[in-house]
């Protein structure tokens, strides 16, 4: 499997983003770790590997790429809105290099496919409806999608709003809203088995944002496993064999 990776700047973070491609042809897919990972973790974990006959196939590309939440949602010592604050340079550091990189290492290649599990679903929901435009599908594996949930402190102002999809997807609407539901599909992927509800809130978490979507009429699915799926990687690889090959 060819692979290769790069080093990119990241203004107003603590130091460079780390991108693993893998692959040579295919649609393009953005991968984000689990909590505080890095971008070697999906193939460390056997994800890459379960999806290998659509890279060697050439019906994808993945990017993997670092998370930054050791500076942001994970960073417990600082209030909820700075967090948010530092949350933004991560987007923008995902936007402004990581999507430009893509788009020189894949020209021509359809939209991006956003995906990641636990935190890193989070992280793919925020940027699908955030910039739909880039991430027009969104598979999202085990997350909780409230940071408001994650040991939050402080006074909650603009960048904890518009980073937070439990905040905002509610209030949705006009022309912006009518071309989130010509444009985006998100898929929400959870069990029913060990720490999906504790501690991770995965599971309560899953089916309201399911419930905020309906409620939009935004196109998504909510595939629920059952009381044997736990949030561990075992069965993250086999819900992304199930659901990556029906978008490449």
């Amino acid at each position: 499997m060819e692979r290769q990776q790069w080093e990119l700047d990241a203004p107003g973070l603590d130091r460079p983003g780390t991108v693993i491609r893998y692959g040579h042809w295919g649609r393009p897919v953005l991968v984000f770790p689990s909590e505080q990972g890095r971008a070697w973790d999906y193939e460390n974990n056997g994800m890459v590997g379960v999806v290998s006959d659509l890279v060697d196939a050439g019906r994808v590309k993945l990017y993997c790429v670092d998370s930054f939440d050791h500076v942001t949602w994970s960073d417990r010592t600082v209030p909820l809105e700075e967090r948010a604050g530092r949350h933004r340079a991560f987007e923008s550091w995902v936007t402004d290099r990581v999507v430009p990189l893509i788009g020189e290492d894949a020209p021509g290649s359809s939209d991006v496919v956003v995906t990641g599990c636990s935190l890193g679903a989070y992280h793919a929901l925020q940027l699908a409806l955030t910039r739909a435009d880039l991430f027009p599908v969104a598979i999202c594996q085990s997350g909780n999608y409230d940071p408001s949930d994650w040991h939050a402190w402080g006074e909650r102002g603009d960048a904890a709003y518009f980073t937070n999809p439990t905040d905002y997807v509610a209030h949705l609407h006009g022309d912006h809203l009518d071309w989130l539901r010509s444009r985006l599909h998100v898929v929400l992927v959870v069990g029913e088995g060990p720490w999906e509800t504790h501690p991770t809130g995965s599971l309560p978490s899953a089916r309201a944002m399911a419930g905020l979507l309906a409620e939009k009429q935004i196109p998504h699915e909510l595939d629920v496993w059952g009381h044997d799926s736990a949030h561990d990687w075992p069965w993250w690889q086999r819900q992304i064999a199930h659901h990556l090959p029906r978008h490449c």
